[in-house]
């Protein structure tokens, strides 16, 4: 009976380091909700993103609720604030159990097997994995949908691996098309401010994996991550007419990795334009692509569909570079993509990073002189930090002992390191464009300062000559009560809590309190 199941509180920590956390939802955590909602668990969701003083509301819900189970997920930027509240939750609640998932546990035990496979005994993905375990009571590493479950079990492992295909916990196609929706009822949707040419969206994934190797890129030896698993037209256009029934609106990002490596896209895109015939209206839709693989059949069919905005990962506008960085696209390739989305109406946000092995001033220079010869519609320049579970970090070596310092070589160019400690440091990640980068990585011809220079140089010129003004941060918002009572909340609203399916009148009611 639904009544004699646990309960279980799911925390989405804050992401500092964006300018803005109020703009896509942590859609991974909110499937987790979902199936756990659907095999009548109550949950709870704490959704702490951009909230300035999450520890204090951490510590007042710890002290008000009844579970004793709290499940996290964390990017590796997120992981310090995981940290926090997972210290905050054990001070007050030392018995209760903490299970982190997500996509910084995964890339830590992919980096470790990539290490166990190369017969390397102790090294440093080892010693990061075991840190997390330390911090954590259980890890789950890829899908977390039916790992869960097992989390759960008063004998559960303290690591479980859905990052394997071999096993029943790693999702298949099939999986994905009868999983329920991410349960988006348990966070404040209200709340999250995202538009598409000035029509309100929200996110969805039609496809899980990348097949492709860039060097920089987390998740290479991670199946969960590498693996291209694709739900079928029918089942996107079923959740894209949920959130257009139930929330009212018309505009959707499509936050897959890259959209075209679905060989069904053009066949989607029809679908989603007969959808619109049905109802009699228009949608707005923006999504990331595959340069080398674009299309003009692709981007009409786009276009028709409602998209205007795509997003390109271009990287570089340098040959050396895309090279170095097993891009797989060359600028000739990249160019082309570019011709395509404007001979079609298409606008590109072009996604640029600086510090790969042989960056250098004149590396720089070919990748703003680039952007300013295509003229992009939108754009960012960042750092690359060597995550665990890139190859930049997993096919590392250790350079200087005393400076924990390590080298990664590609085609004899090298990148240099330094060891982050992912648990406390999230400046490595995306700084405010108008300063505020840091870097922990160099080459053999730019210092880490000199990269950061350089990435500002680049992007002040671009942005002046092509009339693109900078993104504008969002401040963070405090959540308020005062004698340990549950005061005024401002919005957006952080807590939210299911009612188990055999109380509800219809799946999808939620209480806030």
């Amino acid at each position: 009976m639904a009544s004699n199941r646990k309960s279980i509180c799911l925390i989405i920590p804050p992401s500092a380091f964006l300018l803005d956390e109020r703009v896509f939802m942590s859609l991974g955590i909110l499937k987790i909700a979902a199936v756990l909602e659907k095999e009548g668990y109550s949950v709870e969701v704490i959704d702490l993103s951009g909230v300035e003083n999450y520890e204090e509301v951490i510590a007042h819900h710890v002290n008000t609720t009844d579970s004793q189970i709290f499940g996290l997920t964390a990017t590796t930027p997120q992981l310090p604030s995981a940290c926090q509240i997972v210290k905050v939750i054990k001070s007050i609640k030392p018995l209760s159990k903490t299970i982190l998932g997500g996509p910084h546990a995964t890339l830590v035990a992919a980096a470790l097997k990539r290490e166990q496979s190369k017969q390397i005994v102790n090294g440093r993905a080892k010693t990061a994995f075991e840190a997390l375990q330390q911090q954590f009571d259980i890890l789950i590493a890829g899908d977390g949908e039916h790992a869960i479950f097992l989390s759960l079990e008063d004998n559960a492992p303290k690591f479980i691996d859905a990052d394997d295909p071999k096993t029943s916990l790693f999702l298949k196609n099939v999986d994905l098309n009868i999983l329920p929706f991410p349960a988006r009822h348990l966070v404040d949707v209200n709340s999250y401010k995202y538009s598409i040419d000035g029509v309100r969206a929200l996110s969805l994934i039609a496809q899980l994996g990348c097949p492709f190797e860039c060097g920089f890129c987390g998740g290479r030896y991670s199946p969960f991550l590498r693996r291209t698993r694709i739900r079928s037209t029918d089942h996107v256009i079923q959740e894209i007419e949920h959130l257009y029934r139930t929330y009212h609106i018309k505009g959707f990002m499509l936050y897959d990795d890259e959209l075209n490596v679905n060989p069904k896209l053009v066949e989607l895109m029809n679908a989603i334009s007969d959808l619109q015939k049905r109802e009699k209206t228009e949608f707005r839709l923006r999504g990331f692509i595959k340069s080398q693989l674009f299309t003009d059949e692709q981007a009409e069919s786009m276009y028709r569909a409602g998209f205007r905005w795509i997003l390109v990962g271009f990287e570089s506008g340098s040959e050396k570079i895309l090279k170095n960085i097993n891009k797989k696209a060359t600028q000739k390739e990249n160019t082309r993509c570019m011709e395509i989305a404007k001979r079609h109406g298409l606008k590109v946000k072009a996604l640029m990073s600086l510090g790969h092995p042989g960056e250098s001033p004149q590396t720089i220079q070919e990748t703003y002189e680039w952007l300013l010869e295509v003229k992009p519609d939108d754009f960012d320049i960042t750092v690359i930090t060597t995550y665990p579970g890139t190859p930049y970090y997993d096919d590392a070596t250790l350079y200087d002992k005393e400076k924990n310092t390590w080298i990664y070589e590609f085609n004899n160019d090298k990148l240099y390191s330094v060891e982050v400690d992912y648990s406390t440091t999230a400046k490595y990640y995306k700084g405010d464009p108008q300063g505020g980068y840091q870097a922990f990585v160099f080459t053999d011809y730019l210092t880490p300062q000199a990269l950061v220079q350089g990435r500002d140089f680049a992007e002040n010129i671009v942005r002046k000559k092509l009339n693109i003004p900078y993104p504008q941060a969002s401040k963070a918002i405090r959540y308020e009560h005062s004698m340990g009572q549950l005061g005024h909340l401002l919005p957006p609203n952080i807590f939210r809590k299911s009612t188990p399916p055999s109380l509800m009148k219809s799946h999808g009611k939620s209480i806030t309190y």
